[in-house]
């Protein structure tokens, strides 16, 4: 699912306008990124926990030049860790 069908079946779902579901969405997107940006991290019970985390610097192999070792800079990354109602929702129950 992208984010138009997401937006679509969210607004059929919720009863409110696809303008104002793409608006919503749009701005929950930018409030986490604003959060992490900022160093916190955004809780979703139920759902998930957002944050960012530092890779550190690492040596690599260039890939044309497999002989020549390339430094690769630290950066920092998203990460998500999916809450237990997420995880549960998921299981494959065996009999």
């Amino acid at each position: 699912m992208n984010k138009i069908e997401f937006i679509q079946k969210l607004s059929d779902k919720s009863g409110i306008s696809k303008k104002e579901t793409e608006h919503l969405v749009n701005s929950m997107v930018e409030l986490i990124i604003d959060t992490l940006k900022a160093g916190n991290e955004v809780t979703i019970t139920g759902f998930g926990t957002f944050s960012a985390r530092n890779r550190h610097a690492r040596m690599g192999v260039n890939p044309q030049k497999p002989n020549e070792p390339m430094k690769i800079p630290s950066v920092i990354v998203p990460k998500f860790k999916a809450g237990k109602t997420l995880k549960d929702a998921l299981k494959v129950k065996e009999n």
